[in-house]
């Protein structure tokens, strides 16, 4: 039976909420940047526009051979490694049908979900379609309850991604296509960052993107003309794939390294990455000793996942210190 097509709400979806912000607004604290970063998208495999980001705010970084960016302060011995994960698990387009819906798939995650409401949050959301023309808006479409009443427990079940049609407001693959959109497009549900209480930060993946936040504006600040860093090399790097074999883990470590040490930027009860990657013994040993620099986040793997933007502060404050040897935390 043809589902009833849904109506599009809305012509242009805001990428990230920091954008509305003047550049020098944005940079101008590691609280206002994880305001920045959390709303940006960087499914797994699809980083790209996100590193270009942080390019931007980092002079002197450069991307790597595996697309991760990366700041090289100092020379010599010994060398270190400050690093942060910039994916996240999201969705991409399994199917286009001929009558313009669109299925999906889950995108790679380390552990699976990052929580059993995950593909739940889907359901009668607005989502973006990251096409190659551009962003594209969306909406999922809601089980009819006139339909599914009184058929038992099928129709109770949780929804999940394969329950998930995506209406772009086309009619025929045809049309999906002139909008940039094709398999393996990826698709998130829209960023809306929202500030609430007197310091609170909620949004999907809101604790990587605030470590994110902290360890970029540390790295800048300790990379300015006078700035100090520590003796010998330190690396700063944003890594893509983490979630696709530790990717661009992989690569640092195996192009950087070997590392005197390790220091990771995450949320606190983050799923396994960095601190845990599984890496082929080798470049595992490159990393030497780990640690982390952890965001406190409530409600992890959610649409309102959470961070304290003075948590944020704190994080950096922390790295800071690192970086220029006035004490590890």
């Amino acid at each position: 039976m043809k589902q009833p097509r849904g109506i599009v709400v809305g012509l242009v979806i805001a990428l990230s909420a920091g954008l509305r912000l003047p550049l020098g607004a944005q940079a101008s604290s590691a609280a206002q940047l994880a305001q920045r970063f959390a709303g940006m998208t960087a499914i797994t495999g699809y980083e790209q526009a996100m590193v270009d980001t942080v390019l931007s705010l980092l002079p002197g970084a450069q991307r790597d051979r595996a697309g991760s960016a990366v700041l090289v302060l100092g020379s010599g011995e010994p060398r270190r490694l400050a690093a942060c994960p910039l994916d996240e698990t999201g969705f991409a387009v399994g199917r286009v049908r001929p009558d313009g819906w669109l299925t999906l798939r889950r995108s790679p995650a380390r552990i699976g979900p990052p929580g059993p409401l995950f593909d739940q949050q889907l359901e009668g959301q607005r989502v973006t379609v990251f096409g190659q023309r551009g962003p594209v808006p969306a909406v999922v479409a809601v089980r009819s309850v006139h339909l599914t009443r009184g058929r038992g427990p099928i129709a109770q079940e949780p929804f999940s991604v394969d329950d998930a049609y995506v209406d772009l407001g086309a009619s025929s693959e045809r049309q999906v296509s002139e909008l940039g959109v094709a398999v393996l497009s990826p698709v998130a549900v829209v960023k809306r960052p929202q500030r609430y209480g007197t310091d609170r930060l909620a949004a999907p993946w809101a604790g990587r993107r605030a470590a994110c936040a902290a360890l970029l504006a540390a790295a800048r600040d300790a990379s300015k003309p006078g700035g100090r860093t520590r003796s010998g090399t330190t690396v700063v790097a944003f890594v893509v794939e983490q979630q696709l074999g530790a990717r661009g883990l992989l690569t640092v470590a195996t192009t950087r390294g070997p590392f005197a040490e390790t220091w990771i930027a995450d949320a606190a009860g983050a799923e396994p990455g960095l601190a845990k990657a599984e890496l082929p013994p080798g470049p595992r040993a490159a990393l030497g000793p780990v640690h982390t620099w952890d965001v406190p986040t409530r409600y992890p793997g959610t649409s309102v996942e959470t961070v304290s933007l003075p948590d944020v502060e704190k994080t950096n404050a922390a790295i800071s210190g690192w970086l220029t040897r006035e004490g590890a935390p």
